[in-house]
């Protein structure tokens, strides 16, 4: 997934770089965040600029693959009351030996 990301963010900074970029000016912004944004950069051979952009494309630009089409789902409902699905009683084939019966709770 890291090297995909690599390549994503490569992507991203060809497609920004046809594109108008923009500045962002952070203001008031905590001494400890801005030093460990530099050591962060540091660590990864980046300047604290780059590493900021990087942060940003990061949660911006890209979807958090690590949540489950459920997950995004029950967030997108659970505002509006959540929804009740009623499922239809599901029926054991004789081809699927895979099916077990699983007593209700």
């Amino acid at each position: 997934m890291t090297a995909l990301l690599t390549v994503y963010s490569l992507v991203t900074k060809i497609i920004l770089k046809k594109s108008k970029m923009a500045t962002l000016t952070i203001r008031n912004l905590d001494e400890e965040i801005k030093r460990q944004l530099r050591i962060q950069g540091a660590k990864h051979n980046r300047s604290m600029e780059a590493e900021a952009r990087l942060i940003l494309e990061k949660s911006l630009l890209t979807t958090d693959s690590s949540i489950g089409l459920a997950s995004m789902i029950r967030e997108i409902v659970t505002p509006y009351g959540g929804v009740d699905i009623n499922l239809p009683e599901r029926k054991k084939d004789a081809s699927d030996e895979r099916l077990i019966d699983i007593p209700d709770e």
